[in-house]
């Protein structure tokens, strides 16, 4: 896109990482092939390049999988925390140390930009791991009663949007917690799981206690209804959440379903605007607004919807789209040519009922999935851009004119997992966040994360907490 400066490529050497033309399973401690042969392709998003063949795991390779996790939890739910911590925090370096080549790994795989693997999604993966490690002896003073126990086997079904860090989400307290853990990562974001498989070897993990099925839908499937699973966690889409809690019904099972959203980002007349507007794009435009909890909704206080219109789009105007691995890229390409036809189907259905549509200027590369930032003005709420989760780089501008406006407009989604508040006025941060059904509220920043604090939503968002001391729970008998 056009910039007031022109910036020399920058490219992050693929020499760092050594991807192998082909993969297994990863099962009881060792790569395998799936039990019936079969493999799939994964690709670049960006040059629709093949990375290398996965083998795809069926029904049989997940009842193996579950036989060897619940091998392994005898002796690891017996092990004092003192040292299933010592195993977690030996990830969490090699995590650390091997970071430069997990980053161009999964900006490779996944299609973000450099930038955001290296500088958000690593720092978080090792932090969760450490965070969890100091957990893991203290499970007694953790609030939930005395001698907490872990559950047995979780499984878990991570999506594409930040392979490696739902991973670290997932897993480091599962570990924590002693249970042992059987993981399906997303058919497009396959290489980081298997990479960090190799991690758990090298860190010495006993076998059996992490396994790793890549596979579609089917394998996911599998996982949930297998009858020797005692803990189900998935991050994914809504309708699949659904699915799954319908699977798990009148069984012993487990649950916790983080699912879709459409985020309201509530910016009023006292905000400060060249902030808010970093906030705004952060909040739809990171990961090409592939996130669960994105702003995706913009809420302007009317008086000033002209002055942060122009503002915003005169920023949006300098953000750069183009190869992933450029350090100077702000907008990498979305991550599956099935996800790219959804984004420009529903944006086509915003034209079309009416709402006007505005992209910077911007050549798009020839290969790979691309799609241009773009912002919706003249949007009601009767429109679909304003209800349904794009799950793209497509940012959704409604007004309003009091504070219980804001509100009533915030609320009224069917979703209930983010939400921003933009002000200089600390009483009406509190006073209007109080009111907001969204599991996470952020205050005049957007899209932060900490390992400490627990993250999660409300309606057809899920439920179930991931991150921080509430995110032990879902892991224990308490």
């Amino acid at each position: 896109m056009a910039s007031a400066f022109e910036y020399a490529p920058a490219p992050e050497s693929r020499s760092v990482v050594d991807i192998a033309p082909s993969y297994g399973l990863f099962i009881d401690g060792e790569f395998t092939e799936a039990a019936d042969g079969k493999v799939f392709k994964t690709v670049s998003p960006s040059t629709e390049e093949v990375l290398s063949e996965i083998a795809q795991a069926g029904e049989a390779d997940v009842d193996r999988a579950v036989r060897a996790a619940r091998k392994a939890f005898e002796k690891w739910s017996a092990l004092p925390g003192s040292e299933r911590a010592k195993y977690l925090f030996r990830i969490a370096r090699i995590i650390q140390e091997r970071s430069r080549e997990l980053a161009v790994l999964e900006t490779l795989d996944n299609g973000k930009p450099i930038k955001e693997t290296r500088d958000a999604d690593l720092p978080l993966v090792a932090a969760h791991f450490f965070y969890y490690a100091g957990w893991a002896d203290k499970l007694d003073h953790a609030g939930f009663g005395a001698n907490p126990r872990p559950l047995g086997v979780a499984g878990q079904v991570i999506p594409w949007n930040f392979p490696l860090l739902m991973l670290a989400w997932k897993i480091a307290p599962a570990l924590a917690t002693g249970n042992t853990v059987v993981l399906k990562p997303a058919e497009t974001t396959p290489l980081s799981a298997l990479f960090f498989a190799d991690i758990c070897r090298q860190a010495g993990l006993p076998k059996g206690v992490v396994n790793i099925l890549p596979g579609y839908g089917d394998t996911g499937a599998a996982l949930v209804a297998h009858p020797d699973v005692n803990k189900v966690a998935f991050t994914g889409s809504t309708a699949v959440g659904k699915q799954i809690a319908r699977t798990v019904a009148g069984t012993r099972k487990k649950l916790t379903l983080e699912l879709g959203g459409k985020g309201a980002n509530i910016v009023f007349d006292d905000a400060p605007i060249d902030q808010a507007v970093e906030g705004i794009v952060n909040g739809i435009f990171f990961n090409q607004g592939q996130v669960c909890c994105a702003g995706s909704r913009l809420l302007v206080q009317e008086s000033i919807q002209d002055e942060l219109m122009e503002s915003l789009k005169r920023r949006l105007s300098t953000l750069r789209l183009g190869d992933p691995l450029d350090k100077n890229t702000d907008i990498g390409a979305i991550n599956s040519e099935e996800q790219l036809a959804r984004i420009t189907t529903l944006v086509e259905q915003g034209e079309a009922e009416g709402a006007e549509r505005w992209s910077p200027a911007c050549e798009l590369p020839s290969s790979g999935y691309w799609f241009a930032p773009t912002l919706f003005t003249n949007v009601t709420q009767a429109h679909t851009i304003a209800r349904d989760e794009i799950f793209g780089p497509v940012l959704s501008v409604l007004t309003f004119r009091t504070p219980d406006e804001a509100v009533a407009k915030a609320n009224n989604s069917q979703y209930g997992l983010s939400a921003g508040i933009w002000t200089e006025k600390g009483s009406r941060i509190l006073a209007v966040a109080n009111k907001l059904r969204a599991g996470v509220i952020w205050s005049n920043t957007f899209n932060k994360f900490d390992p400490t604090s627990p993250f999660g939503g409300y309606k057809e968002s899920g439920f179930g907490r991931e991150g921080g001391r509430h995110g032990l729970e879902a892991y224990l008998d308490v």
